[in-house]
């Protein structure tokens, strides 16, 4: 299992809006930033992710699990960009702010540090399970 970081604009799409959608499931579409498209084609159902609130919010809020892989998205009308669908599995008892993962020495070189404007980004194993540990998830 691979593990995924999803940023999303609260205002255009929130954890709210994504366990309010039928089975707290739906499509992650939009991107059109060919390496987080790349994550995206790499992405295998049951793959896990976070799901990070961007814009003014800054925090990792959930769980989601990849249900479908990487297929054309119709909003694209290039064709070149594609799109996944994620399911909601869990909030994040603690919320996970950016600021307290720059905090920590040991996530000081994961994408959401160094690469802060990649939409959809890989996480490492070790890094994933600090990451949970830190918002009360085992």
């Amino acid at each position: 299992m691979a593990y995924w970081l999803f940023k999303s604009e609260p205002g255009a799409w929130s954890w709210e809006d994504q366990l309010a959608s039928p089975n707290s499931t739906a499509e992650w579409d939009g991107v059109r930033n060919y390496q987080a498209c790349n994550n995206m084609k790499a992405m295998k159902k049951g793959d896990n992710g976070f799901f990070y609130h961007s814009v003014n919010e800054k925090r990792i809020v959930g769980i989601v699990e990849v249900v479908k892989e990487y297929y054309p998205d119709p909003t694209d009308h290039s064709g070149r960009f594609g799109m996944v669908d994620v399911k909601a599995i869990q909030p994040l008892k603690s919320y996970v702010s950016l600021a307290d993962i720059k905090s920590q020495e040991a996530l000081k070189d994961i994408a959401l540090v160094k690469q802060s404007r990649l939409s959809v980004m890989p996480i490492d194993t070790k890094s994933w399970k600090f990451i949970c540990k830190m918002g009360g998830i085992k």
